[in-house]
């Protein structure tokens, strides 16, 4: 495999990056000097702000090129990421710095940059295709099975992007019942002799050792020869879905779903950003908007200025959920959902819950650690208890801290459930989003909320 490979190229890439992201700054405020269109800038401030976003970017997206199936369309996609994140970060932090800058500079500054950084990826990629495919550094592999698994494989084995060659299947004659795309080779014990004739560098099996214990004995032949042995196991034979596994220790551990936020880590990461982000928020909006909201609330109806509401969090945990309020005093609150035209909805709350500020208070419960600021969006306690019958996969979406918003708002997937498909696709982002979450991901939803926010909702009311 060429993990290793890979890893020392990219490292190799990102150190490229940041020579050329400091050699570019002067080079190009050496060019704008000569014609007097450069004015007198910070140049620690500068080039601090200039590293940090980009350092940020590719924190943020991941370091992303480590796998031997390289793929074009994921690097080029990952790249821009970086891009649009860094040009953002670093215009948004000139204009909170307030530093003067050219903006021949800027323009000049960044495209550079930016077309230093697309080549560099190119090159990468069209170099380690090459290598990949040189004589020296292709893999021979064959196969122990013909079936459906093996089948499988081999496809994926001679993708156009993969150092493996596919020499052909081992299998008894009296299990092979067709024609087949690639070779039979010969039976199970002809397939270590052939690898040593052969060059073959790798044996994989998509057969059982539980059913064939000759196996075992083929295994420590082939390791015997320096030929690697891989067992390649059918999981759909006991779960019909896609499966992920992990190690404690050398054990390996099956998992139904992949999860990354049950790495210490990537929870440390999702945290700060909450506490951060809600700090921000509640020092400069809400210590004002709070106040003037208040005002407005109590000046429409009597009670209380904050409706607190018990819902359902992270492990099955109950917290008090913080919302201003937008309904008149009534005792269904915590029993019937608000529907469209509700008349319990003040006139100042329709437009609350239509804006979402009658959520804001919410910051608070992330920053006391209840809440994230992405998640799925937590329901009421009863509503938990009827939707845990009626979706089977409902309780899922509880492994994770309950969010401000979410990927299924974002998707449209809000308002009243009137159908039992309204909760089900729901429930489905939940879990994509769970399955599939990063720092990136975060971002998009949160942009995507604001967007939806200023632009109006059709399910929001």
């Amino acid at each position: 495999m060429l993990n290793r490979y890979l890893k020392i190229c990219s490292i190799q890439l990102i150190v490229l990056d940041f020579i050329w992201l400091n050699v570019l700054f002067f080079l190009t405020s050496s060019w704008l000097q000569r014609y007097d269109r450069m004015q007198d800038i910070n140049v620690d401030i500068f080039l601090v702000v200039s590293n940090l976003s980009w350092l940020v970017a590719l924190y943020t997206t991941g370091i992303y090129f480590l796998s031997q199936q390289l793929s074009f369309d994921r690097i080029a996609r990952k790249t821009i990421q970086s891009i649009l994140l860094y040009l953002l970060l670093l215009l948004l932090s000139l204009f909170l710095t307030k530093q003067l800058y050219s903006r021949l500079f800027i323009l000049s500054y960044c495209s550079s940059f930016l077309c230093m950084v697309l080549l560099g990826r190119w090159v990468f990629y069209k170099v380690t295709r090459h290598i990949l495919h040189r004589n020296g550094v292709e893999k021979k592999v064959v196969i122990l099975g013909y079936n459906d698994l093996s089948k499988q494989l081999a496809d994926q084995l001679i993708g156009d992007n993969s150092n493996l060659k596919f020499e052909g299947y081992f299998e008894e004659s009296s299990n092979v019942h067709e024609l087949s795309y690639y070779p039979v080779i010969g039976n199970l014990e002809a397939c270590v002799p052939y690898a040593q004739s052969n060059n073959i560098r790798e044996i994989y099996s998509t057969l059982s050792p539980e059913k064939f214990p000759y196996l075992y004995t083929l295994a420590r032949e082939a390791e015997l020869n320096l030929i690697h042995f891989r067992f390649v196991p059918d999981f759909k034979l006991f779960v019909n879905r896609q499966i992920f596994v992990d190690y404690f220790n050398n054990i390996p551990i099956i998992s139904l779903r992949s999860e990354p936020l049950d790495d210490i880590a990537n929870r440390i990461r999702k945290r700060v950003f909450d506490i951060i982000f809600s700090s921000l928020v509640i020092v400069f909006i809400l210590t004002w908007l709070i106040p003037l909201l208040a005002l407005l609330i109590k000046l429409e109806s009597r009670g209380p200025v904050f409706f607190i509401q018990y819902r359902t969090g992270r492990n099955n945990l109950n917290f008090p959920c913080l919302k201003l309020r937008s309904m008149y005093v009534n005792n269904e609150a915590n029993a019937k959902q608000a529907t469209r035209h509700d008349s319990r909805f003040t006139r100042i709350g329709r437009i609350l819950r239509k804006t979402n500020l009658d959520e804001m208070p919410q910051f608070l419960n992330v920053f006391m650690g209840d809440m994230s600021i992405v998640g799925p969006r937590p329901h009421m306690l009863r509503h938990t208890e009827e939707f845990s019958r009626v979706i089977q996969q409902y309780m899922i979406r509880h492994f994770l801290k309950p969010g401000i918003t979410g990927w299924a708002q974002v998707c449209g997937l809000r308002g009243e459930i009137t159908e039992e498909s309204h909760l089900r696709r729901r429930i489905e982002h939940d879990i994509w989003y769970m399955e599939n979450w990063s720092v990136y991901l975060d971002l998009r939803i949160i942009f995507l909320t604001i967007r939806n926010t200023i632009k109006g909702d059709e399910n929001a009311f």
